[in-house]
């Protein structure tokens, strides 16, 4: 993965959600200009491309209003365990998803 390491997994070359090999990334927390703050923050994850964007509505992450709600929530929650507090994540972030 390019940039920061994710601090969510340290297996980066398998999809964090199937387990094929990882072709690109997932940040955990994107749209509204954030993605660039997960970036810095290694809220992301490794994906195989079906799983990230290409695969059908409930088995990809993009386009899946529940996949993408869980994967802000887990950003969230990983943020407050290894980084800050819900205050800072709120301060970061501008919103909390949890």
């Amino acid at each position: 993965m390019a940039g920061t390491e994710s601090i969510i997994t340290d297996y980066k070359d398998i999809c964090f959600f199937c387990g094929k090999p990882a072709e690109g990334e997932h940040h955990l927390l994107f749209g509204s200009g954030i993605r660039k703050l997960a970036e810095e923050d290694g809220l992301k994850v490794p994906v195989c491309n079906q799983c990230h964007t290409l695969g059908t509505v409930t088995g990809r992450i993009h386009d899946n209003p529940m996949a993408e709600k869980l994967s802000k929530m887990l950003g969230q929650a990983v943020f407050e365990s290894e980084v800050g507090d819900r205050q800072d994540f709120m301060a970061r972030y501008g919103k909390s998803y949890l």
